[in-house]
């Protein structure tokens, strides 16, 4: 008999296909949870204040932010809006940052991939920067050009790890290749997060929530992808994992 995985939420985005709106997440996360932390995932729809907090947290053990093509409206961070910040993905942004926020309030794992990271950055009264290549200083981190999805989510991107962290931890290391598909990065960290990596020009690559009542951790790159044949992408997701399933025995 198969030992029962516990579910974990998973956010979504809203996008036009065929004219019709979707509530939809890429497999690549849906198959790391399932195959590698080996939890069950539920998506969770873009309904704003009616996604009901008390019944999706009695229900899951844990809570998955994923990535997107959209980023964070700047009005929850304080800026104006400009055309250069979008896409947007407003119904996301009023259904994931409240989310975010209750889950760590309530002590459920957490665990931010690319604009997830960002996302709890300003769940949590940080603020982004945008197109941060055209920064001073700062790095191309933009995908390659390519129609090749193997090629725009390649490995090649050196990051360096705070020693005795908590990310250093589940690598076993601290240095570690990534790749690099984002154009938005942290500006003003919030005072509840601690960073765990930087990439060579200074940007913030991960972050840990400080004093956390459980694993909440957010990294910028994507693991998710080369979770089947790259062994740091697959230690994050099994360290969630165990989190998750140690957050559901407590429960038990």
């Amino acid at each position: 008999m198969q030992k029962s995985r516990p579910l974990i939420a998973v956010t979504s985005d809203i996008r036009d296909i065929d004219g019709n709106n979707w509530h939809a997440t890429p497999s690549e996360y849906i198959t790391a949870l399932a195959e590698v932390a080996q939890v069950t995932p539920l998506l969770v729809p873009n309904i704003r204040d009616k996604v009901d907090h008390d019944a999706l947290f009695a229900a899951v053990h844990g809570l998955l932010i994923t990535g997107s093509r959209s980023n964070v409206h700047p009005e929850h961070y304080g800026q104006e809006a400009t055309e250069q910040h979008g896409p947007f993905d407003p119904d996301r942004d009023a259904t994931t940052l409240p989310l975010i926020r209750t889950a760590l309030e309530r002590g459920i794992p957490v665990l931010g991939i690319c604009r997830g990271l960002q996302e709890m950055n300003v769940a949590l009264g940080g603020s982004l920067a945008n197109d941060i290549q055209e920064l001073n200083g700062k790095n191309d981190h933009r995908a390659p050009v390519s129609t090749v999805r193997d090629e725009r989510y390649a490995i090649s991107h050196p990051l360096e790890i705070a020693e005795n962290s908590c990310l250093a931890a589940i690598l076993e290391s601290t240095a570690v290749n990534t790749n690099s598909v984002h154009r938005q990065a942290i500006d003003r960290l919030s005072d509840k997060l601690e960073p765990q990596a930087v990439a060579e020009d200074g940007t913030i690559e991960a972050v840990v929530v400080k004093d956390a009542q459980d694993f909440a951790l957010a990294v910028q790159w994507h693991p998710e992808y080369w979770v089947r044949s790259d062994a740091p992408s697959a230690k994050i997701f099994q360290a969630f994992g165990d989190a998750v399933r140690n957050h559901a025995g407590k429960a038990e």
